[in-house]
């Protein structure tokens, strides 16, 4: 079963690109690469420049993620530099090849175990990290449903009514910010573990918990923010509406296992800005190619030359010295547990496949 799982997942992300991108193509028949093209040198290039410099608030919101990581596991020597170097080619990386958590653990694998961290260590990092997002998107989820439980209105005629509903979003989004409630909560007070089934809950240290709802939120707002920007100002319909579509679009195309997202993210995206004038829809995928070229494309170049890089470092130094021996370190349960999500299991795909 689990050589079948290796396989299944690829095929399902197979089959979203397929489906995903016959709808898009629908979607696309009525425009033309040039008009695109257009759309794209229409944008203002301070708007260019604010959706760059979103995107670098993403990313170093990022490498913040491994920060608080190495915070939890009490691993204080690694240089900013080192780990904001670590953490951008492994999202670069990862946010193109697919959307598998163990996606970028060989990248931080190879990275981290260079500087004394062991396989367990890095699978606890990269749980942690990978909640993290979890959290953020749940968070500021829960916020958009509950300012505007009109948002879902936007999907009207194309999900069941009842999903639609505003009491329902205002539902969910309360749903939402109570899970993320009860896990400051239990960080706070100390709670004991939750346990629903496979799911387990661990509270981290409370400085660690804070430090989750600071860098998550910021990671997402930078990324939503490159579309914000990049979209006209006649069909922005606002900072929130364009965020709660951006956590849905980027959800939707994490789930589905498309490498990168790819077609799924721009379906969902596209469909949700509910927009039938040729014109204004090929402005907004001008605004999500803009976003694919910030946020997936030019950080997956300058990452292919980082990992090249590092790698003629490695080898040059495990030729010229033996490897240094490290100490046993005690490390601390990440803050969940969950098919997909299991540190343990984790580590053991690492030692296997790292190599």
């Amino acid at each position: 079963m689990k050589k079948l799982s290796e396989f299944l997942w690829p095929l399902i992300g197979l089959a979203a690109v397929v489906v995903s991108g016959y709808f898009l193509y629908q979607e696309l028949k009525t425009t033309s690469i040039h008009a695109i093209g257009a759309a794209i040198l229409a944008i203002p290039p301070h708007r260019i420049v604010l959706a760059g410099l979103s995107t670098l608030v993403a990313y170093a919101a990022l490498a913040w993620y491994d920060r608080i990581a190495l915070l939890h596991l009490g691993v204080r020597h690694i240089s900013w530099l080192f780990v904001s170097l670590c953490s951008f080619t492994t999202y670069a990386l990862s946010h193109n090849i697919g959307a598998s958590v163990f996606s970028g653990a060989l990248v931080r694998y190879r990275a981290y175990t260079a500087k004394g961290l062991t396989a367990a260590q890095v699978a606890v990092l990269v749980a942690l990290c990978s909640f993290t997002f979890f959290l953020g998107t749940v968070l500021l989820g829960g916020i958009c449903l509950v300012y505007d439980p009109e948002l879902l209105m936007r999907l009207d005629g194309r999900l069941p009514s009842f999903l639609t509903d505003s009491k329902t979003a205002l539902t969910v989004g309360a749903c939402m910010l109570g899970f993320v409630a009860l896990y400051v909560a239990g960080s706070v007070l100390r709670l004991r573990p939750l346990h629903i089934r496979k799911f387990k809950l661990e509270y981290p240290r409370p400085e660690i918990m804070l430090r989750q709802l600071l860098a998550a939120p910021l990671e997402l707002l930078g990324a939503a923010g490159i579309i914000y920007f990049a979209l006209p100002d006649a069909m922005n319909p606002g900072f929130i509406p364009v965020l709660a579509i951006f956590l849905a679009s980027f959800s939707v195309a994490l789930a589905s296992h498309a490498p990168g997202g790819l077609g799924v993210f721009e379906i969902v995206f596209i469909t949700a800005m509910n927009i039938t004038d040729v014109a204004q829809k090929d402005a907004i995928i001008a605004a999500v190619v803009v976003f694919r070229i910030f946020y997936f494309w030019l950080p997956a170049l300058v990452s292919i030359a980082v990992v090249v890089v590092f790698e003629r470092a490695r080898l040059a130094a495990a030729i010229g010295s033996a490897a240094h021996p490290t100490r046993p370190a005690t490390i601390p349960e990440p803050p969940v547990t969950a098919p997909g999500l299991d540190a343990h299991e984790m580590e053991r795909q690492l030692k296997q496949k790292a190599l």
